[in-house]
């Protein structure tokens, strides 16, 4: 049932004998309100539906057989209506004295008897009473739509934010679903955020160690002679740049730091991951690798693909049991459209796959892998991030990923990456550098406060034939700086209690600004370093050659080489 609001003012007049109708409209027009006359019961409930404030109904209207249609109305007209109905009774028909006049009471509800004969204003009061109460039941009505509408609408943008978080973290399940998981998320970035402060705090202090440690032990395979101990010297070596590697793949997932591409064959870093992996994996893991001959140069951050395949095994081994057997190959393929949102855009791409022969995937955790957070590891033994890491890392690189799998036998995971068209991968390792010999009378100022680094950069220093000053802080140096003249290079360490190398370098640069400053850094993001306007950047652990040429670098003036 439907009640119009274009009469909500309006009453019907029913009094189908004499000239009642007309008496009653008359009065109530000089009123100043609008009455439309029915002539019989059944037009009566045919107007009820074109929107009426109240009715105005002779007694004896109400005794025919089209009353059932008239209380069908009432029964069913919506919850917030109440339609007001005045009934116009005979003298001595109210509801004490007629029982008819009290099941009309029950049968219509909102119902006000007047008898006659009425005086105008009665009537006219009466009436315009039921039109307020009329009207505050559309008022009501009008308030409730609103509220429906408003619902509608919240319900519409709820709809609309749970279909852009699902199209960007795919298969989620509705509004309260998603505001848990992230607040679950949430909590867990926070944690591995505080894990990432934490895993940079110490991989500066572990970085300032293996300089001790590499320095010295280059130092002393410089005088050791014995065939034995320089063997045992050249693993100690190993195992302290192995140590540094893995350092540095902490530190690129604890900054986020953005992709760095560059031209890498994938051959050569698979190859030379097989040592890092089959640590990783443990002795009772196979691992097998299957290069492609001729693997096309691909455009990546050299890093980043070593992380998300180091990532896709620790993931494969966590899905084997003890043993299994893990397969890393590479390939070159060329894909059409895309088919998931994971997949790589049509074109010619390098592939790197990992497979284990683990547990595989159901349909279900397949639909999921790639959320953030999403883990079917036990509590404590997984971020969550791993695979997507991977997924963002491919997606960045202008590829994609795709997974095939089978519960029970396993998976495999590729991850497609652009081929480098027209160029040549860059060289593994620089070429041998000349012999450095140092200029003449250069002195540096070694400024760290670690008294170790200082003695082993100092000791590097004077073999490749600096003159070296010492610093251990950054006062100090500063205090050097106005008292030595003939400092011609600063060897500055970022990360210093008390005034940091930024600080330093700041102050340096107004009293000497002629003087290039190196910055030595075990950690640092390198926003800060070139914030900070470095001459050059120097990570530790850092070998002779990497120093001497950094130093060559920033003694030499512009234009020169």
């Amino acid at each position: 049932m439907t009640i119009g609001t274009s009469g909500s003012g309006r009453v019907l007049v029913l009094a189908p004998l004499g000239r009642d109708a007309a008496i009653a409209r008359a009065i109530l027009q000089e009123a100043g309100l609008t009455a439309t006359v029915c002539t019989d019961l059944s037009s009566l409930v045919a107007e009820l539906d074109h929107g009426v404030g109240a009715a105005l109904v002779v007694e004896e209207a109400l005794q025919g057989p089209d009353f059932p249609a008239l209380g069908h109305w009432i029964e069913h007209q919506p919850a917030w209506s109440d339609l007001p109905i005045v009934v116009l009774a005979p003298r001595g028909g109210g509801l004490e004295r007629n029982p008819a006049a009290r099941r009309l009471s029950g049968a219509l509800g909102n119902v006000a008897f007047l008898e006659r004969p009425f005086h105008p204003t009665t009537l006219v009061s009466v009436v315009q009473t039921a039109l307020r109460g009329r009207r505050r039941q559309y008022e009501a009505r009008d308030r409730l739509q609103a509220i429906r509408e408003a619902e509608e609408l919240l319900e519409r943008r709820v709809e609309e934010r749970t279909a852009e978080l699902a199209s960007a973290n795919s298969q989620l399940a509705g509004q309260i679903a998603e505001r848990e998981r992230m607040e679950s998320a949430l909590r867990q970035s926070q944690r591995l955020e505080a894990v990432g402060q934490l895993t940079s705090g110490v991989a500066h202090d572990f970085n300032n160690l293996l300089m001790v440690v590499l320095g010295n032990i280059r130092q002393m395979q410089k005088t050791e002679a014995d065939p034995a101990r320089l063997r045992r010297l050249e693993m100690i070596g190993q195992a302290a740049e192995r140590g540094a590697q893995l350092t540095a793949q902490m530190l690129a997932f604890s900054r986020r730091q953005k992709l760095e591409p560059r031209v890498v064959d994938l051959n050569e870093t698979v190859a030379g991951m097989h040592d890092l992996l089959q640590s990783t994996m443990g002795g009772s893991v196979r691992i097998e690798t299957r290069l492609q001959p001729d693997l096309w140069a691909s455009m990546i951050d050299p890093t980043q693909i070593e992380l998300a395949i180091l990532n896709l095994a620790i993931n494969a081994r966590d899905a084997m049991e003890v043993g299994g057997d893990l397969r890393v190959e590479t390939a070159n393929v060329t894909v059409g459209p895309p088919e998931r949102p994971e997949d790589p855009p049509a074109g010619e791409f390098v592939v790197v796959s990992v497979t284990d022969t683990g547990s595989g995937m159901t349909e279900e955790v397949r639909g999921k892998v790639f959320e953030p957070f999403f883990t079917t590891k036990e509590v404590g033994k997984g971020s969550g991030l791993g695979l997507a890491q991977v997924y963002g890392f491919a997606k960045q690189s202008g590829g994609g990923v795709r997974i095939e799998t089978v519960p029970g036998e396993g998976t495999a995971v590729r991850i497609y990456l652009p081929r480098a068209t027209g160029q040549r991968p860059d060289a593994a390792a620089a070429p041998a550098a000349e012999p450095h010999i140092a200029p003449r009378n250069v002195r540096v100022l070694v400024v760290d406060d670690d008294s170790a680094v200082r003695e082993v950069t100092a000791g590097i220093l004077g073999d490749l034939g600096y003159g070296v000053i010492e610093a251990g802080s950054g006062g100090a140096a500063l205090d050097v700086l106005d008292r030595e003249p003939g400092v011609d290079l600063v060897l500055l360490d970022f990360a210093m209690p008390g005034m940091n190398g930024a600080e330093v370098a700041r102050e340096a640069r107004a009293r000497r600004p002629d003087v290039p400053i190196l910055f030595v850094t075990g950690y640092a993001d390198t926003a800060a370093l070139e914030e900070a306007g470095e001459d050059g950047i120097l990570r530790k652990p850092y070998l002779e050659r990497d120093l001497a040429a950094k130093l060559k670098a920033a003694l030499t003036p512009p234009g020169r080489t």
